[in-house]
C-alpha cells in the first residue's frame, strides 16, 4: 500500500493518495479530508519509537484510512435515512477549467477518471460498506486481497469474496466515460433549457430517463426521482421560468461533460449527465450549498 520512508515528508507525501482513497469511500471531498487528517493525527499520535517500527507508513496511513472510511460508511447510512430527499455524492470540478488556488482544497487533489463519474459513485453507493472498500482498494487501486483484509479484519478469502459481490453490483457501470457525443448531447440540452424548448428536451432524454435531486433541505427541489422524458423536460422548463438571470455553464463535472448554473455569480447547482445511444439516461442534480463549496471559486 506504500513504501514511503518514515520522514516527515514521505508521510506527507501520502495525502494525496490518500484523498483520492478515502473519496471514493466517502462520496465526499470534505468528508475524505476530515478522514485523512484524523490518520495522520493517529500517525502522528504514535511515539517516535512506534514510527520507527513501521515499515511502510505509506500502508499503515492507508489501512488506517481505510478503517475510519469503513466506520463513517457505517454510520452513514443512519444519517441518510434522515437526510431531506435524495442523498448524491458531492460532485467535483476540474481545476483546469475553475479558479482553485493552488491546490489547497482536497478536490483539487483528487485525480478525476472513469471511477470518480457519479454514475459510478452513485453504484458504489448501493453497496455494502465492506463491499464498498473492497471493492474500491482492490479494483481501482489494485490493492491485494492480504492488505485490504487488514483493513476489514477479514480473511484475504473473504474480502475477495466481498470484492466479487461488489463487481456483480457494479455490473456496466465502469463503462468508457468518454462515449462519443456525449459532449454534443449536453450541449443540445444546454440550450434547449436556455431556450424552454420542451419538444427539443423530449428528443434529447430518453423515454425512461430519470433525473434525481439533493438539495439536502436547504435549498427547495424535487424530494423524489423524476422519471420519463417527457416529465423531466417539463420539470426543467418550469425551474428555469422560476430562476430567471440564471446563467448554464458547460464545465466538467467529476470528469465529464456536465452543466453549472449559476445566479449573480453563485454556483446554485451542478448537474451530471449519464448518456447512452446519443439521449440522456440519467441526470444528476446536486443543489446542496455544503456540497458545492469546491465551485464557489469564479469560473
Amino acid at each position: 500500500m506504500g513504501t514511503v520512508g518514515n520522514s516527515t515528508e514521505g508521510v506527507a507525501g501520502e495525502r494525496r493518495q490518500l484523498i483520492n482513497v478515502a473519496y471514493r469511500l466517502l462520496g465526499s471531498a470534505a468528508e475524505a479530508e476530515d478522514a485523512v487528517q484524523d490518520a495522520y493525527a493517529r500517525w502522528y499520535g504514535l511515539p517516535r519509537s512506534r514510527q520507527e517500527e513501521i515499515l511502510s507508513p505509506g500502508a499503515w496511513l492507508t489501512k488506517v484510512t481505510g478503517r475510519i472510511c469503513l466506520d463513517l460508511l457505517g454510520s452513514a447510512r443512519a444519517r441518510r435515512e434522515r437526510y431531506v430527499g435524495a442523498w448524491l455524492p458531492e460532485p467535483l470540478p476540474d481545476r483546469t477549467e475553475w479558479d482553485h488556488a493552488g491546490g489547497s482544497d482536497p478536490a483539487d487533489q483528487i485525480v478525476l477518471d472513469e471511477s470518480v463519474v457519479m454514475a459510478f459513485l452513485v453504484v458504489l453507493e448501493s453497496m455494502t460498506p465492506a463491499e464498498r472498500v473492497a471493492f474500491v482498494l482492490h479494483d481501482v487501486f489494485r490493492y491485494p486481497f492480504a492488505e485490504i483484509a487488514d483493513v476489514l479484519g477479514r480473511t484475504p478469502a473473504a474480502c475477495k469474496q466481498l470484492a466479487a459481490s461488489a463487481r456483480r453490483r457494479a455490473g456496466v457501470a465502469r463503462a468508457p466515460v468518454a462515449a462519443t457525443g456525449r459532449t454534443d448531447v449536453v450541449r443540445d440540452v444546454k440550450e434547449a433549457w436556455e431556450t424552454k424548448d420542451i419538444a427539443a428536451l423530449v428528443g434529447l432524454l430518453d423515454p425512461a430517463a430519470v433525473m434525481t435531486a439533493d438539495g439536502g433541505g436547504a435549498v427547495g427541489t424535487v424530494l423524489r426521482p423524476v422519471e420519463g422524458g417527457e416529465c423531466i423536460a417539463q420539470y426543467m422548463v418550469a425551474i428555469a421560468d422560476r430562476a430567471p438571470g440564471l446563467e448554464l455553464l458547460e464545465r466538467s463535472v467529476n470528469g465529464v461533460p456536465g452543466l453549472v448554473a449559476r445566479r449573480a455569480g453563485v454556483v446554485t447547482t451542478v448537474a451530471s449527465f449519464d448518456v447512452s445511444d446519443g439521449r440522456v439516461t440519467r441526470i444528476w442534480v446536486v443543489r446542496n450549498p455544503e456540497k458545492l463549496r469546491p465551485w464557489t471559486r469564479k469560473g
